[in-house]
């Protein structure tokens, strides 16, 4: 195990791809219309407490929303919290695996009934206690977020944190095979956990949220941990010279890359706000977005790639102005292609960019607020991005297909 604090990278470095992304997409700024990209539905879930259907009425509460998922090869893994189970799905909403607790689900019929010799869902029982978030490996085993009781909880003296997360890992024939710590199997608990992600050579990556930035565990496929990252807004180059005045920088998201042992990290920078009439500061104001690779064996950050912003148009009366607005960071398909995530009136701009810069893609999103209580994103490896919105009487499953319209541009 390496345990690597990050590294500044050379600012000439910095210079020089700032440059090349600037050339790269300077034609590519948002002028004219955007198409839009059509939406599939794929299936419904219904509300209620059987195996097939999604509890969500806790989500009239204030607490924090626990259901999401996750859909990788046509297979669909959603995390019901709320009910303490998780449901695997094919894409005709069919019920392959449950994970449930026992607890707070009723068992299946079929599992009860001894005539029914062969089940064609497989039903797992395990004491869930506070599921937060899942993600699937490429050989289709299962990592879910587990919260520990308050006894079981530690306090990190130094930091002051609370440890109290497990990884629970499941088999892809649904065999609980054990629980990871932040050393590996069996190990202390971790502070709070952010996001969790797999690779395709089925290593795993569980992101804390740490001070003022994020603590990074890359662990093996047998779950032994490789590197511990700790990230920082003090530890990222900055793109900038002392000449460009005060900035600040706001780390928004980290997520590894599919095939190296690297994480990418979305960085928003911000300048001060000087009021005109007082010739105070008042506040911050946006001014640019950056991705940035950083190697998880060495600790060292790559040469950034430049994220142009979202851009909105306000009119009032007789004036319009012009907003820039950062991208939301959804995360990176195994061919290199960065997807991001801007709020519109209609619904949602979606930016695809390549790896190198070299090709951006935009395409609005048609999506319906009004008839929403909740939704949340899964954009899968090959580049698929699907949503599930929770509406007043059902959930529904639906998708774009973004890597078709990927693989048409990268053929033509």
């Amino acid at each position: 195990m390496r345990d690597r604090s990050t590294r500044r990278g050379r600012p000439c470095a910095l210079v020089a791809c700032i440059a090349a992304c600037a050339f790269l997409v300077a034609g590519c700024r948002r002028e004219g219309t955007v198409s839009s990209l059509e939406e599939k539905k794929i299936f419904t879930l219904d509300y209620g407490n059987f195996e097939n259907q999604l509890n969500v009425f806790s989500l009239l509460s204030v607490n924090t929303i626990n259901t999401n998922f996750v859909m990788q090869d046509g297979f669909f893994y959603i995390m019901n919290g709320e009910n303490h189970k998780i449901m695997a799905l094919n894409n005709f909403g069919e019920l392959v695996t449950f994970f449930y607790n026992p607890e707070y689900n009723t068992a299946p019929a079929y599992i009860k009934s001894p005539s029914v010799k062969e089940a064609t869902v497989k039903a797992v029982e395990y004491a869930f206690n506070d599921i937060t978030c899942l993600s699937v490996g490429a050989d289709k085993s299962l990592y879910v977020v587990d919260r520990l009781p308050v006894t079981r909880q530690e306090l990190d003296k130094e930091s002051g944190q609370i440890l109290g997360q497990i990884v629970l890992r499941f088999s892809s024939d649904g065999h609980f095979i054990d629980y990871i710590g932040q050393q590996g199997p069996g190990g202390s608990p971790f502070p709070y956990i952010k996001s969790i992600h797999s690779t395709n050579r089925n290593e795993f990556v569980v992101v804390c949220v740490s001070g003022d930035g994020y603590i990074a565990y890359w662990f093996s496929a047998k779950g032994y941990l490789l590197y511990k990252i700790s990230i920082d807004k003090n530890s990222v180059p900055s793109p900038y010279s002392a000449e460009d005045g005060d900035l600040y920088p706001s780390i928004g998201t980290v997520i590894p890359d599919y095939t190296s042992r690297t994480l990418y990290l979305s960085v928003d920078y911000y300048s001060k706000y000087i009021d005109t009439s007082s010739h105070l500061q008042s506040g911050v104001v946006y001014k640019s977005s950056y991705i940035y690779p950083l190697s998880a064996e060495d600790g060292t950050f790559g040469a950034p790639l430049e994220i142009l912003p979202n851009v909105e148009q306000s009119t009032e009366e007789f004036s319009s102005e012009k907003y820039e607005i950062p991208y939301d960071f959804l995360g990176v398909t195994e061919s290199g292609w960065f997807f991001f995530m801007a709020s519109t009136e209609s619904g949602f701009e979606l930016q695809m960019v390549q790896e190198n810069g070299e090709r951006i893609l935009r395409r609005r999103l048609p999506f319906n607020r009004s008839e929403t209580l909740y939704y949340t994103f899964s954009l899968s490896r090959t580049g698929i991005l699907s949503v599930m919105a929770i509406k007043n009487e059902y959930a529904e499953i639906d998708w774009w297909r973004t890597d078709s319209l990927i693989q048409s541009v990268v053929n033509k």
